[in-house]
C-alpha cells in the first residue's frame, strides 16, 4: 500500500491511529481470517470489527498468525446494545478480548445509542471510561450517534469520545453531526466511505458510478 494509505491520525487523547482501516462488516466468520490475513499482508494496520459482526475470533486468529508485532496493529471493536449497562459492558470487554486473543483493545466504541433506554447507554460509556482509566483500552468512542445523542453524552460523562463512527460518504455527509463532534474534538470516522448503504443495497446512484467522482479518482 502507498504511504498515503498509511497516513496516521492523532486522536484527541494523543493515541495515533492509521487513517485507513479494513472493516469486516458482512464478512462471514469462516472467511474473516483469510480476508484479514490478506489485508495485513498488503499493508493494512487498522482492523475494524464488532461483537455484532460475529467474526472477532477470525480477526484474532489472523492477527496472531500474521507475524506482525501486536503494537503495529490497531484493533478497533464495538460493544453491541444487548451488552449495554455498566457491568454488562465490562463483561463484553472480557468477551471481546477473549475472542480477539489480546489483552488491550486500541479503540473500543459503543456500536450505536440505545435511544429508548439512554441511561443504559450512559452506563455503558462509563464502563468504557473505567476500562480507559485502567489502561485496558487505549481510546474510547461511539458510533452512529446523532447530535442529540452526543449532546446528552457530553453532559453526563467525563471523557470525550475520540471518534464517532458514522455513515459518511460523498452522498451523505451528515454535516451537523460532524460539526458538533468536531467542536468537542471528536473525530468523524467514516464507515463505508465509498457509498455506504447505497452500495450494500445495490441501488442506483452509487458514488462509485458517479462521473464526477470517477473523474476525481
Amino acid at each position: 500500500m502507498s504511504d498515503t494509505t498509511n497516513t496516521d491520525i492523532t486522536l484527541n487523547n494523543g493515541v495515533v491511529m492509521p487513517a485507513i482501516g479494513f472493516g469486516v462488516f458482512q464478512t462471514p466468520p469462516e472467511e474473516t481470517k483469510t480476508a484479514v490475513a490478506e489485508a495485513l499482508r498488503v499493508g493494512y494496520r487498522h482492523i475494524d470489527t464488532a461483537a455484532a459482526y460475529g467474526n472477532e475470533r477470525g480477526v484474532g486468529k489472523a492477527i496472531a498468525e500474521s507475524g506482525i508485532p501486536r503494537d503495529e496493529i490497531f484493533i478497533e471493536t464495538k460493544i453491541w446494545i444487548s451488552d449495554f449497562g455498566y457491568d454488562e459492558t465490562l463483561h463484553a470487554f472480557e468477551k471481546a478480548t477473549g475472542k480477539l486473543g489480546i489483552d488491550t483493545i486500541d479503540l473500543l466504541i459503543l456500536h450505536q445509542p440505545l435511544t429508548t433506554e439512554f441511561d443504559r447507554t450512559i452506563q455503558a460509556y462509563k464502563a468504557l471510561e473505567r476500562l480507559y482509566a485502567d489502561g485496558k483500552v487505549r481510546a474510547i468512542g461511539v458510533s452512529n450517534f446523532m447530535v442529540e445523542d452526543l449532546t446528552e453524552l457530553f453532559t453526563q460523562t467525563d471523557v470525550v469520545p475520540t471518534v464517532n463512527q458514522i455513515e459518511l460518504h460523498p452522498y451523505f455527509q451528515q454535516e451537523e453531526v460532524v460539526a458538533v463532534g468536531r467542536e468537542h474534538g471528536v473525530l468523524p470516522q467514516a464507515w463505508s466511505p465509498i457509498g455506504g448503504v447505497v452500495n450494500y443495497e445495490g441501488g442506483e446512484g452509487s458514488p462509485l458510478q458517479d462521473p464526477t467522482i470517477g473523474e476525481i479518482a
